[in-house]
């Protein structure tokens, strides 16, 4: 069937028309081209434009990097375009994300050739779409006019912002974390439906990234979690491969569908072939933390690598390796479809069997590789004693196609230059690369959005009701002695509620106790608790850096000064939770006038909840959820029903590391099935005063 014309515009270039039909010229020749040629297969048309580019400028499509916008310029005069585009220069080393020379956006397009662009910034939809518009505007003006693509990580999830993974949230339809998606999700599983919120989640958030032009995501995190002191936990779907691999291929049918097309946002999926399987939960992004470790007969491919073939199935546009290096000497041999698996110990994004043969020979992928964020100059795990040049040449000739998060043309250049890339595997990039934009439809109709219709499709206010609804459906019930929830009015009548929130920091404590007082319009307040019948507590707690170690083992207990062992053998203290011997102070006084208390805690890591559990009549668990959204569960207008998407684990006794290394619980087997490789006589899942063990799965309702 014939293509219908596209609605073209051009703001540098010219249109051009043949055979009663318009196209854009691009390249300024005043004749069509196939790559200018809508009607034409998008690979196609990518195989013709790469046959007319130089090497300057497929090295420079081959690279990805962070792209501020005008408006987070503090010095105006380093803008342009009436402060839409920043022009500030940053040098190399000033900030730790500038691992190489930073320029401004125009050199970075018209003169350096870059393409892919990573947006961190938190504008409102209507300054995004302006953005990128400029951006393709100054992208038109280049000698082939090649359109720029915007990528991002998510930002439709409720959390405190963290660079690589929350960076932006509050501008579009706001949901609860990763993990809250699963919670509720998987509730409506155990009550007999589906994991379609998913994939209401994923079409509510695609109509708005599209609308803005952000048409690629960094997102979701495949990975399991299999080792439960991993920092980026909060960021996954959990622990239960088989619900994950529902939940990616949810994900990328309704972000991307299963070819990327024209209303698109095109799915990279993170981290091959699984960054769960932490060494004792050190994370790849220090050095601490750089080995996976498969010490488990089948853990990969039985925990690790079904989400990623659901991906693969889904016809996922990329695929993102972590940096991490897969252990020899600390796992057993693993197998893929009766093959045993070879190990070379470095980094994903250099290892040509992980990439090569496993991903696209045995798991059939056709997209294309997009590397983790400092894979040249950071974390080059396994090729640390080589040049940048020398690990640009072994990432790309392992079969990475993107380098991110850099602009560092130089070192990519002497490494074709030397010989050590072919042109042939150059051009073989660049097809896949351009092919994905030219499905996406940038060359045409979508290399300008506009900002009036991204504003409003972003406002639409159903788009934050079906948000809204996952909130209260992700909250779970863990604990609910003599039948303490609800709080209704009926129980409750008059009597007066004490609200209080707790941080690691003690200043976001107060901030989250003016938000939830705010928010608790169900219930008769009171400022002091020595007069409340009830205390509702919620506790945020914190453990761990994301680009550095802790000095021990990152700390799951709910505590503050706890004096720890560092791997050194240092003494030293760990805070989780400030003012926890407040929350101990309320529960007691609250239970000694015969009162309830009511805990939540924020499960952003699986906690050890032995300090607090016993202080509780109900122990709710959110997930970055709305406060709103619990006091509705507490308040009995919202029949709970979310469940626990990961096991929380007894005590440090179930994870501690003995002398060799080794952990007591599986590093590479998630929680629910680590009781058949631990000691006799230990049970790795939490139990509470009421007999409840804290596994996956576990969620209490009122019926």
């Amino acid at each position: 069937m014939a293509k219908r014309q596209p609605k073209l515009e051009v703001r540098k270039k010219q249109l051009i028309e043949e055979d009663g039909q318009t196209f854009k010229d691009l390249n300024g020749n005043g004749k069509l081209d196939p790559y200018e040629d809508w009607r034409l297969a998008p690979k196609e048309r990518a195989e013709n434009l790469v046959s007319l580019m130089t090497t300057e400028e497929k090295i420079g499509m081959m690279l990805i990097n962070s792209r501020k916008m005008g408006l987070a310029q503090e010095e105006k005069e380093k803008t342009s375009h009436d402060g839409i585009l920043d022009e500030g220069e940053v040098e190399k080393g000033e900030t730790i994300f500038a691992l190489s020379k930073i320029f401004g956006t125009t050199k970075t397009i018209q003169e350096m050739n870059l393409r892919h662009f990573i947006l961190r910034d938190n504008f409102s939809a209507k300054d995004i779409a302006e953005w990128i518009n400029t951006m393709n505007e100054v992208a038109e003006e280049t000698r082939l006019g090649i359109p720029v693509l915007i990528t991002s990580n998510s930002r439709n999830e409720n959390a405190e912002a963290v660079f690589g993974m929350n960076e932006a949230s509050g501008v579009f339809s706001t949901w609860p974390g990763t993990l809250g998606l699963a919670a509720a999700a998987k509730g409506d599983i155990e009550q007999g439906g589906d994991a379609s919120l998913i994939s209401d989640f994923a079409e509510t958030a695609q109509k708005e990234w599209n609308a803005t032009g952000i048409r690629k995501g960094y997102m979701y995190m495949a990975d399991t979690v299999t080792d439960p002191r991993w920092q980026r936990t909060y960021g996954t779907f959990g622990e239960d491969p088989t619900f994950i691999a529902d939940a990616i291929g949810r994900i990328i049918d309704a972000f991307q569908g299963p070819e990327v097309g024209e209303e698109s946002i095109a799915m990279t999926t993170k981290h091959f072939p699984g960054g769960g399987a932490r060494e004792n939960g050190f994370d790849p992004h220090y050095e601490e933390g750089k080995w996976n470790l498969y010490p488990t007969p089948g853990s990969l491919e039985n925990y690790h690598l079904p989400p990623f073939r659901a991906a693969v199935e889904h016809g996922t546009s990329a695929i993102m390796p972590y940096y991490s290096i897969p252990s020899i000497k600390k796992s057993v041999v693993q197998e893929v479809d009766g093959e045993d698996v070879a190990f070379e110990e470095v980094g994903f994004t250099f290892n040509h069997y992980f990439i090569q043969h496993l991903l696209r020979d045995k798991l059939g992928f056709k997209g294309y590789v997009n590397s983790d964020s400092g894979i040249v100059n950071k974390m080059s795990w396994g090729m640390e004693d080589s040049s940048e040049a020398e690990r640009f040449s072994k990432a790309i000739n392992a079969g990475t196609d993107l380098i991110a998060d850099t602009n560092d043309i130089e070192n990519l250049r002497i490494a074709v230059s030397k010989g050590w890339i072919s042109e042939k595997r150059l051009n073989g990039a660049n097809v896949r690369l351009l092919t994905e934009m030219f499905a996406l439809g940038l060359f045409d109709e979508r290399t300008y959005n506009s900002p009036e219709e991204a504003e409003e499709i972003v406002a639409n206010p159903e788009n934050q009701k079906a948000a809204d609804e996952a909130h209260r459906k992700s909250v779970t019930v863990l604990k609910n002695s003599d039948g303490t929830l609800p709080l209704t009015e009926e129980k409750e009548g008059k009597k007066k509620v004490y609200v209080e929130a707790f941080h690691k920091e003690k200043e976001m404590a107060r901030t989250f106790t003016e938000e939830v007082r705010k928010e608790a319009g169900h219930f008769t307040l009171t400022d002091d608790y020595e007069e409340a019948h009830t205390a509702l507590l919620f506790l945020q707690p914190k453990s761990g850096a994301y680009f550095s170690a802790t000095p021990g083992l990152l700390e799951l207990e709910l505590c503050e000064n706890k004096v720890k062992s560092a791997i050194d053998g240092e003494l030293y203290q760990e805070t989780t939770l400030s003012g926890i011997s407040r929350v101990k102070e309320i529960a007691e006084d609250i239970h000694r006038r015969g009162g309830k208390v009511v805990i939540s805690v924020n499960v952003v890591l699986p906690w050890i909840l032995g300090n607090v559990e016993p202080l509780a009549d109900a122990l709710i668990a959110g997930y970055d959820t709305f406060f709103d959204a619990q006091l509705d569960v507490m308040a009995g207008a919202f029949m709970p029903s979310g469940v626990l998407p990961l096991t929380l684990p007894a005590s440090d006794e179930v994870i501690a590391v003995k002398q060799d290394g080794s952990c007591v619980s599986r590093n590479d087997v998630p929680g629910y099935d680590k009781d058949r490789y631990m000691p006799e006589g230990m049970n790795y899942a939490y139990k509470d005063e009421d007999g409840n063990a804290y596994r996956l799965g576990h969620g209490l309702t009122f019926y």
